[in-house]
């Protein structure tokens, strides 16, 4: 999931400032940033006390199901279609991608209302960790799982450094050295570890990003519905 941190309100009333907006419509999300406790019901109730007690007035507010889905983000905007149009701005708290699947929907000046951090595992309740890069040439077959770019905080992909000590890191010196759990996790599936993992090939990563599955999925339903068999 996408792990989303509050943003500094000073920016965000400074957007707002800019523009002259009195009047805001707030948009959450009821995925990650509900799930990391920074863009769901209840964090958009301490928005709207925020701005209301700025001055704002918050002419509406929703959670949309999944803010970075465009068909429902703007299915979502048009049932507030009303409560957008009786504000200046829109406030988004979702990670960068809800915020701009908002901003494409609407004709509205669009603000961030959080920083996206990074895509990340919880732990447990409210409790985040950074796994992986989305680099585009994962290397997961041969580390038992766990990402040596991601998770060491030198980023190093074979390892461990010369600082690491009695298995622990020395940067995170809470930590175990992500090399050491490496090999710990090889060795008891009774794997080996490789000598050295290759570099990367950076070229692997899609920037800007896109990928269409739709190709794929139309072939298997021609395929299912004997659509080209030449019966």
């Amino acid at each position: 999931m996408i792990i989303t941190k509050p943003r500094d309100w000073a920016r965000i009333k400074g957007n707002l400032e800019e523009l002259g907006a009195k009047r805001v419509f707030l948009m959450g999300c009821g995925e990650c940033a509900t799930v990391a406790h920074t863009g769901g019901h209840a964090e958009l109730m301490v928005a709207k006390s925020v701005l209301e007690g700025a001055g704002y007035e918050v002419t509406g507010l929703v959670v949309g199901a999944v803010a970075c889905h465009s068909g429902g983000t703007r299915l979502e905007m048009r049932k507030h279609q009303h409560e957008i149009d009786a504000a200046d701005a829109v406030v988004v708290l979702a990670c960068g991608a809800g915020v701009q699947t908002a901003a494409d929907a609407i004709a509205k000046p669009v603000f961030p209302g959080l920083e996206s951090a990074f895509l990340g595992n919880v732990i447990r309740n409210g409790v985040f960790e950074e796994r992986c890069m989305m680099c585009g040439d994962c290397v997961l077959d041969k580390t038992a799982g766990i990402c040596p770019v991601t998770t060491c905080p030198k980023g190093l992909l074979n390892g461990p450094c010369g600082g690491m000590w009695d298995g622990m890191c020395e940067v995170m010196t809470d930590r175990p050295c992500t090399h050491v759990k490496i090999k710990q996790r090889l060795a008891e599936q009774g794997r080996c570890r490789v000598a050295r993992i290759e570099p990367k090939d950076h070229s692997a990563k899609l920037k800007p990003g896109a990928v269409s599955m739709r190709p794929a999925r139309d072939a298997k339903k021609a395929a299912a519905s004997g659509e080209g068999s030449g019966s």
